[in-house]
């Protein structure tokens, strides 16, 4: 009788282990990709006006479920927010920022200075002349601070500037860089840090792996940390290519921004699989090509073997950002699913890219799943 007893309990007890085991796989298996992350770095995703709006709602299911920051794509640059000197438009960065709220989302505003999606009226006169510096200081002053102003202490940071810097380390030749010089990126830190003493300021740019670039921003960086102007973080643009940026070269990048004294977010993530019709043009948004069919070869998808390099590749750079999850605070990819993305008209209208985490359908790519196993073993 007691061996029967010992016999029934024994049984009971590995079914209880069982059922627990099975429990626990269960539960690492279905978690998200921001339960995963929660306690290595914010993981975002760029947002569109059909999600803040909430018409896209597969998009926003997505959204909802997988991060918890977000980046304003499109409704916070310029040329939506300031079509003409005295007149702005915050119907759809207002309801951005609501949608972040409701979602308890950490928002990032994008962008407050770049040269291109700029209003045409910011740094020329009615007859098409450069302004003065005085006129421009003034015009980027009321322009960050209105903007800033209205979003305090809702905004979480600002992309202060955007992509200033080429290549080779050289300034771009901006009408910022051709009226005031260097001075404009910490004028426009400045007047963003008056006008929000509490958010946090990032300077994000793409094709960070280039030395020249690197060395550029991280001169920066010391030079505006000199002169006791605040700066929280670089952004790595993560517009990366099967072959293209080297991880080693991307990993020195992040090592030297974070000795300069800043903190690292990867922002603008996202994985091309086709071919470019010209490596030198990075993710220079104004570069446009005659449409070739072979320059779309994955119309209707993607093959097996191209799907695999995809995931192992995109896997790749997620083992280098949990590497280092100590510097780095943000990794955002830039769109929700794949149809979102800009890779599917840039630089050549009518290709068919496969850039994002997420599919045509909002299901999660086999990348995703891997994402949160290596995470949970972090």
């Amino acid at each position: 009788m007691k061996t029967s007893i010992r016999t029934t309990v024994v049984s009971l007890l590995a079914a209880v282990a069982l059922i627990t085991s099975t429990s626990v796989a269960f539960a690492q298996e279905t978690k998200t990709l921001k339960e995963a992350l929660k306690d290595k770095f914010l993981i975002g995703t760029a947002v569109n006006t059909r999600q803040a709006s909430g018409r896209d709602k597969a998009g926003v299911r997505v959204i909802q479920e997988q991060f918890n920051a977000i980046v304003a794509e499109n409704c916070m640059k310029s040329q939506e927010m300031h079509p003409k000197e005295n007149r702005y438009n915050f119907t759809q960065a207002d309801e951005f920022v609501a949608f972040g709220e409701k979602n308890h989302l950490a928002i990032t505003g994008h962008t407050l200075i770049w040269h291109s999606q700029l209003s045409p009226w910011f740094c020329v006169d009615e007859n098409g002349k450069n302004v003065s510096p005085e006129v421009l200081k003034k015009r980027m002053k009321d322009h960050i601070t209105t903007i800033v102003k209205r979003y305090k202490g809702r905004i979480k940071g600002w992309d202060v500037v955007n992509e200033a810097i080429e290549d080779n380390g050289a300034y771009r030749k901006t009408k910022f860089y051709e009226i005031l010089g260097e001075e404009y990126i910490p004028l426009a830190f400045q007047y963003a840090h008056e006008a929000d003493p509490d958010a946090e300021l990032y300077y994000n740019d793409y094709s960070m792996a280039q030395p020249g670039r690197r060395a550029a921003v991280v001169k920066m960086v010391k030079d505006l940390k000199k002169r006791g102007i605040r700066i929280d973080a670089v952004g790595m643009q993560g517009h990366i290519g099967m072959d293209y940026p080297k991880i080693s070269e991307f990993e020195e990048s992040m090592l030297a921004f974070a000795k300069a004294g800043v903190k690292v977010m990867i922002t603008e993530l996202d994985l091309t699989v086709l071919p470019s019709p010209d490596p030198k043009v990075g993710a220079e948004v104004s570069a446009s090509f005659e449409y070739k069919k072979e320059m779309n070869p994955y119309s209707d998808g993607l093959p097996e073997e191209v799907s695999k390099a995809w995931t192992e590749r995109m896997n790749d750079f997620f083992r280098l950002f949990l590497k280092h999850q100590d510097i780095i605070t943000r990794v955002t990819v830039w769109g929700v699913a794949d149809q979102d993305s800009w890779r599917n008209d840039w630089p050549m209208r009518g290709r068919t890219d496969y850039p994002l985490l997420f599919d045509r359908n909002h299901q999660p790519k086999p990348v995703v799943d891997l994402i949160i196993k290596e995470a949970m073993q972090k």
